[in-house]
């Protein structure tokens, strides 16, 4: 089939409440790129747009935020990557629309991954939202928003113009969520519809806007995808004032007013220079979101808003997470399970190994024991108290575990990001999910569950065994793999062990195991 491309001035254009934007058509997709949803000053709240003259060019991404430190590639066969222009006017967003009609297709607004530090966009090439506009007849947003110490610096001590600096990223998530309710009908999708959804960085950045009293009414569903991870959030009491004092002190200036104009590079540098040691001493250091009057704090912390209650919510996370990044010292692939069961004691202890091993059979039975060195604890252990307390005050409480085996080196058990392409029906884009007979298959299982959810709240579908919400006492989960099925319970007296002899806090767990920002 020919794929018609459209991109001339008068056509693919779209009135929002600020002007025209022209972006262009392509296989049967609408796309705009780099459509402004608000301005801000630095450490300050976003402010509404100034409207503009004729059609602004929407076909070229917009500026996404600068990073603290320069990237070096690595691992790009596990988490392909794209970098792009940075600057701090980089409050900016991107649709991907089947047409620009009066339809009212549901809409989905991707987070990126990064923490609240770092990514972007377009950061994985598999955040495209094209084929997931096109084959889930839907309206894909992807946004770009403040990170690390232009989003997440408290400087409210010194002055109410910097109250809520330190969210100032959530802030501008959320004025790009404004911009969906005001705006989004007009590229065919339904204000009143809208899922929210991120991994990693993305998926705290869900729960966190459940968190936020100025975020309700703005979206209806949300997916957290490996973004449990409360043991990195800020605690209710801290205070920015002594890292920003430190701050200034290292660049030689005494006050806030001078630190806006202080160039990125050196705010960066000074701060990467003095945020360790705050770090070390358990200190409030930035960089992710901080409770005071706009964000109440963690669920678990301080308990689910009950006016969040109405959110139907999917959770969920990955077999390996971050201990599946570091290259395996073994050849899982030609080992008998006695022989896993010894590599299990040498690497977690005879201990570990007597008391695990047996809960880790009764959970993950066709894997070989040696997998249980590798398995996820630091997000799926919080996960399971989350979605029991979630599921307490919303019966839409889907919880799911992506443990497909990759075709790499022979057979890996899925890292952190793993899933990804196949929640955006994109795994063309990545060498690491090809398998023949299982990808499409697996595809198809996860996007239709995603997008069965996004239109209706519940994610069941022809594709995938009955999968029914959670309840606090019973955590059903959809485990997908190349045997997808639905378990109850199947991990709790695992997770409940597991911590005793693991980490799992990211902060603790070390560079040599795998962790990366991402």
């Amino acid at each position: 089939m020919e794929k018609e491309f459209v991109f001339k001035k008068g056509s693919v254009v779209v009135e929002t409440n600020k002007g025209k934007v022209r972006g262009y058509a392509y296989n049967g997709v609408s796309v705009f790129k780099g459509i402004p949803y608000a301005k801000a000053k630095r450490f300050h709240a976003p402010e509404p747009l100034e409207a503009w003259e004729g059609e602004l060019d929407a076909t070229s991404f917009g500026y996404v935020c600068p990073l603290l430190d320069m990237p070096k590639p690595a691992g790009e066969v596990f988490v392909p990557h794209r970098y792009w222009v940075m600057d701090e006017d980089c409050l900016n967003l991107n649709i991907w629309t089947p047409s620009c009609d009066e339809k009212k297709r549901p809409v989905l607004v991707w987070f990126h991954g990064g923490g609240f530090e770092a990514g972007s966009s377009i950061e994985h090439i598999a955040y495209e939202g094209e084929n997931m506009s096109r084959r889930g007849d839907a309206v894909v947003v992807s946004i770009n928003h403040r990170l690390n110490v232009l989003g997440y610096f408290d400087l409210s001590a010194f002055g109410s113009e910097y109250a809520n600096s330190g969210n100032a990223g959530m802030d501008d998530i959320i004025a790009s969520l404004k911009w969906v309710q005001e705006n989004i009908e007009k590229f065919g999708g339904d204000p009143k519809n809208v899922t929210v959804f991120g991994q990693s960085g993305g998926g705290a950045k869900v729960t966190t806007l459940l968190q936020m009293p100025a975020a309700d009414g703005l979206f209806a569903k949300g997916i957290n995808m490996s973004g449990v991870i409360n043991d990195l959030m800020p605690k209710r009491g801290q205070s920015g004032k002594e890292i920003a004092e430190a701050v200034m002190e290292e660049l030689g200036v005494s006050s806030v007013k001078e630190l806006e104009k202080v160039p990125y590079a050196q705010l960066a540098a000074a701060y990467l220079k003095v945020r360790p040691t705050f770090q070390a001493q358990g200190k409030y250091s930035g960089g992710a979101p901080i409770p005071n009057e706009f964000y109440v704090g963690d669920p678990s912390d301080v308990g689910f808003r009950k006016e969040s209650s109405n959110v139907a919510l999917m959770v969920g996370s990955v077999f390996g997470e971050f201990f599946t990044f570091a290259p395996m010292p073994f050849d899982r692939n030609h080992m008998t399970k006695e022989e896993g069961e010894k590599v299990v004691e040498k690497v977690m202890g005879e201990k570990a190994a007597s008391e695990l091993l047996p809960l880790f059979e009764k959970a993950y039975p066709t894997h070989n024991p040696v997998d249980l060195t590798v398995l996820d604890s630091i997000v799926r252990v919080p996960l399971l108290d989350y979605v029991k307390e979630r599921s307490k005050m919303n019966a839409q409480t889907y919880s799911y575990m992506f443990d497909l085996e990759l075709p790499l080196d022979g057979g890996w058990v899925p890292w952190h990001c793993a899933d990804i392409p196949y929640v955006f029906a994109n795994t063309s884009f990545t060498p690491y999910t090809q398998e023949a007979g299982v990808t499409e298959r697996i595809e198809t299982e996860i996007f239709d569950s995603v997008m069965s959810f996004a239109r209706t709240g519940d994610p069941n579908n022809s594709a995938i065994p009955n999968w029914p919400a959670c309840t606090p006492d019973h955590i059903y989960t959809l485990v997908t793999s190349k045997n997808t099925r639905v378990e109850c319970n199947y991990d709790d007296e695992l997770m409940k062990v597991i911590p005793k002899y693991r980490p799992t806090d990211l902060r603790n767990h070390s560079e040599e195991e795998g962790q990366i920002q991402h």
